[in-house]
């Protein structure tokens, strides 16, 4: 077996390799740049190696920084990960001329499945069924908009060498055909220095759902069933789960020997995933094959119990499989959320900046359920905007459906995470939501489900009165507290009384409360007591409460006269007064917002791309003001109605943080 191997590669992905390779008694090289120097990756790997900027253009996908640094640790093999040089034919072979193993697979079915135009030609000829679009390149603008109409609109333009929703757009007019092809252009060319496009027709309302299949060099070859990946945002996956709920036995058993057969025509090695759309007749179409691993493995290896990692490094060691496909099983049901670094308060634009606070729920194994969290960062580690914005990777595994996904609520409610936008409430809000909980489900999810963007969870009046229950415990052993501060003057002791008026999501209980040694019984207006038991004091940061008959976890933050509490996708400002404050506070002026009516902000930390337009221009509702990229990605701004630009305060290459003024109109 190897005996050091080098992970080209950071973040999350990096620590997961490591620990792979750890448990093999493999030592492991970590490559890092200027940014990432301080990261979990480099502290965990035995060997680090400065390879060079932050850009990853200029360090992470500059393959002769990755040959020094093989050069210079003597690794005999080296483990892409995914992204950056993991699909990348001339690292395979720069790595197969210097004698080093690459733990993926072959030059040439990279070439062949990891180009989006050639893998749909290669997958027509092996009879696989593909979705109709063009599949030659497109020169310039005009010519995309002529093959969008011959197609057929929505079409979608996508990078011939892109993935992770990187270099892609949907298109339903010829405008947007013409902007579509030059953002994805642009983003591939940065993104994978190859910016090639082709156009396919998009498929509306499908399933996203792929098969995982792994090979070795001795004709070997088997699938390790599917994984649902249609919960996605900005053609990126957001929460995927295995099995998938809306599989039967014979369209699995096809889609997954139709992926085998594909493998084995590319003379595949190591291992890989076949990514296909389905329709409500569950119809499947080939859309492309990742030749790496994917971000959501995890989800296959918790119910095959197959390490994909160390399979790819036996595999590229030159071992044979010692899994037959008659090996591979189905236990339970395992579901990945995907936290980022975006807002989803503010239409999950990305985040950076420093994470104050990151405390995961513990992780478990036991035979009721399972709690994995692959991550690369840690508290006080800075989240880059050179990089993709993933933080962590949260997994679940149970016996069956409704189990994991009850067991993804609790852990999503548990996990702490401060100094950055991040979508923790929106995916808790997915645990809840009816149409995830029966499993009826299209790509289209988020986009109909959240047409105006994701404002947070309305709790139901059940909800709010656990809340209330327990934040008026919780305020009373405060106060209580307070009470006992050494130093006070004398005559001036204090009272905790019994009665309390509880505010939150606009919504008022009066409650009286009676404690003993146990707990306390909180009493509503209309008779009905919760019981709340907790072993939580001032101070904790998370509150782990059982409140009437069941269990209740909340993230708690001190405000003015209560708590600041996020559960359940739900983020509440939780006020608890007396009858006399609340009278007070009702004759308290409400605070006007700022009119931004007139201004253009800054939406997230990034850089100007482009100004469109110039001071003096008449523009029009819907029109492309300027571009901002940020974490890779490219973002047009566009005006929200008519008007006149009066001033323009940024130019292209200008780093704005958010809310920076951009420009003002008349």
């Amino acid at each position: 077996m190897f005996k050091k191997i080098l992970i080209a590669n950071r973040g999350e992905i990096a620590c997961r390799v490591i620990k792979s390779a750890q448990k093999m008694g493999i030592k492991t090289v970590a490559v890092y740049s200027d940014a990432d120097r301080n990261a979990l990756h480099v502290k965990m790997a035995d060997e680090a190696v400065h390879i060079g900027p932050a850009p990853a253009n200029q360090s992470y996908i500059v393959i002769d920084n990755i040959m020094r640094a093989i050069k210079e640790t003597g690794a005999e093999a080296v483990h892409p990960g995914y992204g950056f040089l993991s699909e990348n034919k001339l690292f395979a072979e720069a790595l197969a001329e210097a004698g080093v193993a690459f733990i993926g697979p072959p030059a040439g079915a990279i070439e062949s499945m990891g180009d989006k135009i050639t893998s749909k030609k290669l997958a027509q000829e092996a009879g696989v069924s593909t979705v109709p679009g063009y599949m030659g390149l497109i020169e310039d603008a005009d010519e995309a908009v002529k093959i969008s109409n011959e197609v057929g609109y929505p079409v979608m333009i996508k990078a011939s060498a892109g993935g992770g929703g990187k270099g892609m757009r949907i298109a339903w007019n010829d405008d947007e055909a013409r902007e579509g092809f030059q953002s994805s252009k642009n983003e591939a060319a940065n993104s994978f220095g190859d910016d090639r496009i082709f156009i396919e027709k998009f498929v509306t309302q499908p399933r996203h759902i792929e098969i995982q299949v792994l090979a070795d060099g001795h004709g070997n070859a088997i699938y390790l069933n599917e994984r649902e990946c249609s919960i996605q945002r900005r053609n990126q996956k957001v929460i995927e789960e295995a099995p998938s709920p809306f599989l039967d036995e014979a369209t699995r058993k096809a889609m997954g020997e139709q992926s085998v057969a594909l493998a084995a025509a590319v003379d595949y090695t190591s291992a890989g995933t076949v990514e296909f759309i389905v329709d409500g007749e569950r119809n499947f179409y080939f859309l492309e094959m990742n030749t790496r691993l994917q971000v959501e493995h995890p989800v296959t290896e918790l119910i095959t119990g197959v390490d994909l990692v160390e399979q790819m490094i036996r595999v590229a060691y030159g071992e044979k499989l010692s899994i037959k496909q008659s090996d591979v099983k189905r236990n339970g049901w395992a579901i990945e959320s995907r936290l980022y670094a975006e807002d989803p308060y503010r239409n999950f634009l990305p985040s950076i900046g420093r994470l104050t606070r990151y405390r995961p729920p513990e992780e478990v194994v036991a035979d009721t359920h399972v709690v994995r969290n692959d991550t690369g960062v840690f508290e006080g580690g800075e989240i880059s905007m050179y990089y993709d914005p993933m933080i962590a990777k949260l997994c679940t595994w149970a016996p069956d459906r409704g189990a994991a996904i009850e067991a993804m609520r609790d852990a999503l409610d548990g996990f702490e995470v401060e100094g950055i936008g991040h979508n923790l409430p929106f995916l808790s809000a997915v645990m809840d939501h009816p149409k995830f909980v029966s499993g009826d489900i299209t790509t289209a999810f988020i986009e109909e489900e959240y047409p105006d963007g994701f404002q947070g969870v309305a709790l139901s009046d059940a909800d709010l009165r656990r809340i209330a229950a327990a934040t008026c415990a919780m305020y009373r052993v405060a106060e209580i507290r307070r009470t006992r501060v050494s130093g006070r003057m004398d005559n001036h002791e204090r009272k905790v009384g019994t009665d309390w008026v509880v505010t939150l999501q606009g919504e008022r209980y009066a409650t009286t409360i009676k404690a003993d040694p146990e707990g306390a019984d909180v009493t509503f207006e209309d008779g009905h007591t919760l019981r709340v038991e907790s072993d939580w004091t001032p101070g904790d940061s998370l509150a782990r409460l059982r409140v009437g008959d069941g269990d209740l976890v909340m993230k708690v933050d001190k405000i003015t006269s209560g708590f600041r509490v996020r559960s359940r996708g739900a983020d509440l400002e939780v006020r608890v007064r007396t009858p006399r404050q609340v009278e007070l506070a009702d004759l308290m002026p409400e605070k006007i917002a700022p009119d931004t009516s007139k201004l253009l902000l800054c939406p997230m930390p990034g850089l100007i791309v482009s100004v469109n337009v110039a001071e003096g221009d008449t523009i029009h509702e819907g029109q492309a003001l300027c571009t901002v990229e940020a974490m890779k990605m490219e973002n047009i701004l566009r005006a929200e109605k008519n008007g006149v630009v009066a001033k323009i305060n940024a130019d292209a290459g200008d780093s704005l943080a958010v809310d920076d003024v951009i420009m003002e109109f008349e």
